[in-house]
Formats: C-alpha cells, sequence, structure tokens
C-alpha cells in the first residue's frame, strides 16, 4: 500500500516537472526556434505580397475591361454612323486597345473605310483588320 500511495505523489510530480520544463527544451541554445519564427514572418510577409500583388492585378484587368468596352462602344458607333460601313457585317472585339475587326464586307473599299474609321477612334492603339470580301455573285 505504501508503494501505491508514493506512486501517487510521484507520477504527478514527475509529470508536472515535465510540463514546467516543456518550454525549456523547445528553445535550443543554437537559436534554431529564432530561425524558425523568422521564417515563418518571411512567409507571412510573401504571402501578403503576393496577395497584394494579386489585387493590383485584378484593378488592373478591370480597369483594361472597362476601357475595352468603351473603346468597341466608340467604334461600333463609329461604324454605324458613316454610310459605307453602316450595313456591312462587321464585328469589333477589343482587347487591350487593340481592335480586331471580322465579318464580311462588299468591296475593299468598305474595308479600307472601316480601317480608317477605327483607327481614328480614340483609344485604340491597333487595328487587327480580318475583314473578308463577300463572292463575286453576291455582290
Amino acid at each position: 500500500m505504501k508503494s501505491t500511495s508514493k506512486l501517487k505523489v510521484i507520477v504527478p510530480a514527475l509529470a508536472f516537472g515535465l510540463f514546467a520544463a516543456a518550454p525549456i527544451f523547445a528553445q535550443q541554445n543554437d537559436g534554431s526556434g529564432g530561425q524558425s519564427m523568422h521564417r515563418a514572418e518571411g512567409s507571412a510577409e510573401s504571402a501578403a505580397s503576393g496577395a497584394g500583388h494579386a489585387i493590383e492585378r485584378a484593378y488592373h484587368d478591370t480597369v483594361t475591361a472597362v476601357s475595352d468596352t468603351a473603346i468597341t462602344a466608340k467604334v461600333k458607333a463609329a461604324l454605324h454612323e458613316n454610310k459605307a460601313t453602316s450595313a456591312a457585317d462587321i464585328h469589333v472585339k477589343t482587347t487591350s486597345g487593340v481592335v480586331t475587326l471580322q465579318g464580311t464586307v462588299p468591296s475593299s473599299e468598305v474595308s479600307a473605310t472601316a480601317l480608317q474609321v477605327v483607327q481614328q477612334t480614340s483609344g485604340v492603339k491597333e487595328v487587327r483588320n480580318e475583314l473578308t470580301m463577300l463572292p463575286t455573285a453576291t455582290r
């Protein structure tokens, strides 16, 4: 019975001693605990920087998309208002200020006029003219 009562005192005392000493064992003398903390701090800074770049990129992409939409609207309006191009089947796509014209037109003159109209539209950086002419029989 005496040995059981001694164990009841010794086991909790040992457990408490190990629990109390755990922080001391966790800090190594070689400074690796501090190094781990610095690595964790660096990782957090890197993640924050990456998130900041992602937000900046999303903002830039949104501004570009809004600008491209405005350019497309101006080009379509200008083509519609022009007597030579108003009846033509011209599709307009804008990406980063570069306007692409696609579709069919009755003649090379209408294609050239469309190109000129688009080049004169504000905000247009470049024009890609992919217009095709209708076959001679359907003109």
